[in-house]
């Protein structure tokens, strides 16, 4: 499943109100101290470090979806380079709403600016290079959707996005089948014949078996440099080839020259830091 902009906006409102309920379970005690009635305002969006701007889409929906009459009025798009300092959006409406939505709103777009901003820094790594830089399902849960949209703003290309979106054979579907070959057989005749069966493999004894077995994209594993150019020998054109395990910006660029078709890796999602934004300057209009 591959996510762009429109795609995710249909899927996350359900995602947003959980969130929103998680904050506010009946109140926002602190807001409705000092702000007992309506009382129209307008607040700043800052940027506090350089980076890729990510989710505004979604950071208005929250607001959108505590009172629709909130306006926000932005600056930058999805995928911008944004620079510390620099005004994002201004958003105006009722100062409680600006208040209570405040805090969600800005960690779905931190989290998702981060996640862009790290793959952005990956993913230049990659340039002129044919190969391909996929996330992992190694994503927040209930928030893979936001994350996996961030991967492809800040450059990268998503693996599949569940379960039900792709078939690839790890150790532990290897060890349940019994071997390479069964796994491969046995996905062969279960997946429909659309389906690309994968398969993750860690020695060249494994890579052997998932070739003469028939898979059409095979997963070195945690292998060394030298151990991926053995495999890339052998395989010689007859499976896509991905490179995973343990891939990060301090590595990735001694993989380059390998010529894989991908490297995969889950620290794209699961340590990108947020990039800091914060709401200032909210006055009464």
């Amino acid at each position: 499943m591959m996510f762009d902009k429109a795609t995710m906006l249909l899927k996350v409102d359900p995602l947003i109100l959980s969130a929103l309920e998680e904050d506010i379970t009946s109140e926002d005690v602190s807001t409705n101290s000092v702000m007992p009635k309506k009382t129209m305002g307008e607040v700043d969006l800052i940027c506090k470090e350089d980076g890729i701007l990510c989710g505004m889409q979604v950071f208005e929906r929250v607001f959108t979806l505590i009172d629709d009459r909130t306006e926000v009025t932005m600056f930058c798009e999805d995928g911008k380079e944004i620079k510390k300092g620099e005004l994002i959006a201004k958003i105006r409406g009722d100062i409680r709403v600006l208040l209570s939505g405040e805090r969600t709103a800005l960690n779905y777009l931190q989290r998702m600016s981060g996640v862009a901003t790290y793959t952005k820094q990956v993913a230049s790594l990659l340039e002129g290079t044919k190969t391909t830089l996929l996330d992992t399902r190694k994503t927040t849960p209930n928030n893979r959707i936001f994350e996996k949209y961030s991967v492809r703003v800040g450059g990268g290309s998503n693996h599949r996005y569940n379960l039900s979106d792709g078939v690839l054979l790890k150790d532990n579907h290897i060890g349940a089948a019994g071997s390479v070959k069964k796994a491969v057989q046995m996905a062969k005749a279960y997946a429909p014949f659309v389906r690309k069966i994968e398969v993750e493999v860690e020695t060249f004894d494994m890579v052997k078996e998932a070739i003469e077995a028939g898979a059409d994209i095979i997963m070195l594993d945690n292998m060394t440099h030298e151990e991926i150019k053995t495999a890339m020998a052998y395989i010689d054109g007859r499976a896509e080839v991905e490179v995973s395990g343990n891939v990060t910006k301090e590595n990735i660029a001694a993989l380059t020259d390998l010529g894989v078709d991908y490297i995969s890796s889950g620290a794209l999602t699961h340590s990108a830091p947020i990039l800091d934004l914060s709401l200032k300057n909210l006055h009464a209009i």
